[in-house]
């Protein structure tokens, strides 16, 4: 009877006593508990000892390489900036060459224009100054004559 009772002891202290095995799933629930921070200062220790200085040093390498892409891109930038620039001047000389050349050659028109004006004005001149003296002649003959 006393093992009975000792088995029912046993029994019963499984059924309703709960705190042994509440015990062991308070210990694994602690014990989980710690681990995960311990984890997690153990990974960031690791990041900051390993993964950072290796990204900041690949970072650090992309961005020099990224300035030196855009420095060579703003020297091309700046170098096409100054071919359209001269371009436009180029072509402004050009448009004011023709407009000198244009004018040069209505200059010369008028001059020409001018000249047969004058060329003109000089033969009707000569040709009264002939007909005047002509006439000079002709009267200076009649004179002599008498």
């Amino acid at each position: 009877m006393e093992k009975i009772v000792k088995d029912v002891g046993d029994i019963q202290s499984r059924l309703i006593d709960h705190r042994p095995v509440l015990q062991g799933e308070i210990k694994f629930f602690i014990r989980e508990e710690c681990r995960l921070p311990e984890s997690l200062n153990k990974m960031t220790s690791d990041t900051n000892e390993h993964d950072l200085p290796r990204c900041t040093e690949s970072m650090h390498e992309k961005l020099c390489d990224a300035l030196t892409q855009l420095e060579a891109a703003n020297h091309m930038a700046q170098r096409i900036q100054q071919r359209e620039l001269e371009a436009e001047q180029n072509t402004h000389m050009q448009v004011c060459a023709e407009r000198r050349k244009q004018n040069w050659e209505e200059f010369l028109k008028e001059q020409s224009r001018l000249k047969e004006e004058v060329d003109e004005e000089h033969a009707k001149a000569v040709g009264r100054l002939s007909t005047q003296y002509n006439d000079m002649k002709k009267d200076l003959a009649k004179y002599s004559s008498f």
